[in-house]
């Protein structure tokens, strides 16, 4: 699909031109990679932007409540093994930051990009995907994105009908009957840790019977569907049942995951898994996440966990007791100010460690930790949390403006 007429109109060239000129602009003001603003600029100037900028792609969307952010990085590295690929790599994963992204992109054959659960429908609108990666939906942002069932529903809607191939996750129900609307789908056994959100049948509101890793509806029939490609262990099951091993520098279980669901999108597009997996590799940290940094003559490592799925995740990857703890939690915009979902973490799952909270919300996480019995310090900053904290590494967890106002603050 990639070649090399121009797709772009004079009012497009200036509403790219306008945007990398906003996007400059907001960087040397310090107000961050400008990629948002600079979308903004060039959408406006030309509504149709998305789509015109991808008609030379073949697009990948990736969406999920967690993991998009990596997932669409280790895909972009597989591809990178049969051209060159256009991502929107730092997660500006909205219409505006999406543009922004593909703008940078015009040698490119693939794009490779992040969508934001609520925009998943109209981003497959406008850049007709050739492959859809679904991995998985939970509560997020619950004054934002409404509940799940809500979300799986929009997405069902927007998938009938499309041409992408479609590869969905078969452990989470939610997912399964999003995809199930798409004439062409890949599932993929990835697993599903986080189960709370899938008790009753998105299909017809039964409870959901749940045996083992299977699943299914006692009422109305709906149940997983059988897949073809599936995480087993350290190793990547393709539809032949060769075994793959799983070589990543990420950590934890959900990033095998996402291997497995990566290596499945880059087999659409040829790229056989051996080699998906091997460049795979390569990643060390994505977008701060993961990275190990030093502060304060400490190695902090620096984990994200935006929700109850996320944080449950996270706890099973962090050092065992007593290493120290540092959690986070602010409750901005970019957050969703409904912090109830604390409410839904395991919390005893720390028993052992000392913790150390801090953030705008480190009262609301603290009355958690209390009624979890849960033995904490509350910290004024960072530098604060760090000094007190017993020898050796520490776990950094925090949601999401928490983590990037940490990153500033060590200098990440």
């Amino acid at each position: 699909m990639s070649g090399n007429s121009d797709p772009l109109t004079p009012r497009a060239k200036l509403a790219v031109t306008a945007g990398k000129a906003a996007a400059a602009v907001s960087r040397a003001a310090g107000r961050g990679s400008g990629s948002v603003i600079g979308g903004r600029v060039a959408l406006k100037l030309d509504p149709d932007l998305l789509a015109r900028l991808a008609t030379h792609l073949d697009v990948i969307l990736v969406s999920a409540t967690n993991g998009k952010t990596t997932t669409t990085r280790l895909i972009a590295e597989a591809l990178r093994a049969a051209g060159p690929v256009v991502s929107n790599a730092l997660g500006a994963n909205m219409p505006a930051g999406i543009t922004s992204a593909l703008a940078g992109g015009s040698d490119a054959k693939y794009a490779v990009i992040e969508v934001d659960e609520k925009y998943l429908s109209g981003v497959a609108r406008d850049t007709d995907p050739k492959c859809i990666a679904l991995l998985n939906l939970s509560r997020d942002q619950l004054d934002r994105a409404a509940e799940t069932r809500m979300m799986a529903e929009h997405w069902r809607e927007g998938l009938a009908g499309s041409k992408a191939v479609v590869v969905a996750n078969a452990d989470d129900p939610l997912v399964v009957w999003a995809a199930s609307s798409s004439a062409n789908v890949m599932w993929v056994a990835a697993g599903q840790m986080w189960k709370d959100d899938a008790w009753s049948c998105p299909s017809c509101g039964g409870v959901m019977q749940r045996p083992g890793d299977d699943w299914f509806c006692g009422e109305c029939g709906f149940r997983r569907p059988t897949p073809t490609w599936a995480l087993s262990g350290d190793h990547v099951l393709d539809p032949h049942g060769s075994a793959w091993p799983i070589h990543l520098q990420l950590p934890g279980r959900a990033n095998k995951a996402n291997a497995a669901s990566s290596a499945a999108v880059a087999a659409v597009f040829g790229v056989p898994p051996q080699v998906a997996l091997e460049r795979m590799y390569q990643v060390q940290a994505v977008a701060g996440r993961y990275d190990v940094v030093q502060f304060m003559q400490r190695d902090l490592r620096l984990l994200l966990a935006k929700n109850p799925a996320g944080w449950l995740e996270t706890f099973s990857l962090i050092d065992p007791p007593p290493t120290p703890v540092i959690l986070s939690v602010n409750a901005r915009g970019a957050d969703g100010t409904d912090t109830s979902w604390l409410w839904d973490v395991d919390y005893t799952r720390l028993t052992g460690h000392p913790i150390f909270v801090l953030g705008d919300r480190k009262l609301d996480l603290a009355v958690r930790l209390e009624v979890a019995n849960q033995h904490f310090q509350v910290c004024e900053n960072l530098d604060q949390a760090v000094q007190l904290a017993p020898p050796g590494r520490i776990e950094v967890i925090a949601n999401y403006t928490a983590f990037q106002d940490l990153r500033r603050r060590v200098g990440n």
